[in-house]
């Protein structure tokens, strides 16, 4: 199944100890780039988070995005007890060196131990932030997967129209070569008497096989089955597709260069619209 790399997922939870709010997000990229915004008390996630993104997607830049509320603002209070060993230990300093600078207030709430935070229990925080990871992702992998789909229809009714062009021209060749001798021998009447002969009908035979775009049309056939046998493969596919719309474009261009005659050339014409537009889908392929 074709997947986009273009989607959104939001997933959140309330609880006693505060909410969390998480969102996934995702655009084309060449390659899996993964970019991450978390609370610093819930840091520690991303190691995590990332190696869940590697192991379900492939390309795409996707940016996580955590926001956790507590239900209380943080508490503070000092430890008793250690401040009053290290106030003892301060008074011992400066029993002995008297000239030694003594600590402010601040710099003795700094020291460990002395102040303690109190607030929700982290361990559940980050487990509820794990699970709701894992609900986010699920729901980012749907998106992608439906647009996916999308991408795809509009790609095979592409094809359709390109096989239409393509059995237009064939169609029409043996009348376009037809025509197009004629219209050469037309041009040359006036000088005929100066040519040889010979070299007059080899030159037209050269001129014929250079116009003659059976090849391309062959090519362009196949190209269009490839593409759509990719559209049904497992895993990414977007890269081979890229490379499929150049090949199709080489041949539209290569048929556009042989036309001699209206009908062709606005075949190859709209052949290259055709392929542009699906060039720009694939763009947001995986």
């Amino acid at each position: 199944m074709v997947h986009s790399m273009t989607a959104f997922a939001r997933a959140s939870q309330e609880a006693d100890w505060g909410s969390l709010e998480l969102e996934l997000r995702s655009v084309n990229q060449r390659y899996l780039d993964l970019h991450f915004r978390l609370p610093d008390a819930l840091r520690g996630l991303e190691p995590g988070y990332r190696d869940a993104l590697r192991q379900r997607l492939n390309r795409g830049k996707v940016e996580c995005t955590l926001r956790f509320t507590p239900a209380s603002a943080e508490t503070l209070s000092v430890n008793a007890e250690r401040l009053a060993g290290l106030s003892d230990a301060l008074n011992e300093v400066r029993r002995t060196l008297p000239e030694a600078a003594m600590p402010d207030a601040l710099t003795l709430l700094d020291h460990p131990g002395v102040l303690a935070a109190t607030g929700p229990d982290l361990e559940v925080v980050t487990a509820s932030a794990q699970a709701l990871f894992s609900e986010a992702l699920d729901a980012l992998l749907e998106a992608r997967a439906r647009e996916g789909a999308e991408l795809a229809a509009l790609i095979r009714s592409r094809l359709t129209a390109v096989r239409e062009q393509v059995d237009k021209v064939q169609v029409q060749l043996p009348e376009i070569l037809k025509r197009q001798r004629s219209q050469l021998l037309d041009r040359l009447e006036a000088v005929r008497a100066e040519l040889d002969p010979q070299r007059l009908e080899a030159e037209l035979t050269l001129m014929a096989q250079k116009a003659d775009v059976d090849e391309e049309l062959d090519r362009l056939t196949t190209h269009v089955g490839e593409v759509e046998r990719q559209l049904t493969e497992k895993g990414p596919v977007g890269r081979r597709l890229d490379f499929l719309m150049q090949e199709l474009n080489r041949e539209a261009n290569t048929l556009s260069s042989k036309s001699v005659v209206a009908e062709t050339t606005r075949s190859a014409v709209e052949l290259k619209v055709l392929i542009e537009q699906m060039r720009e889908q694939i763009q947001n392929i995986e």
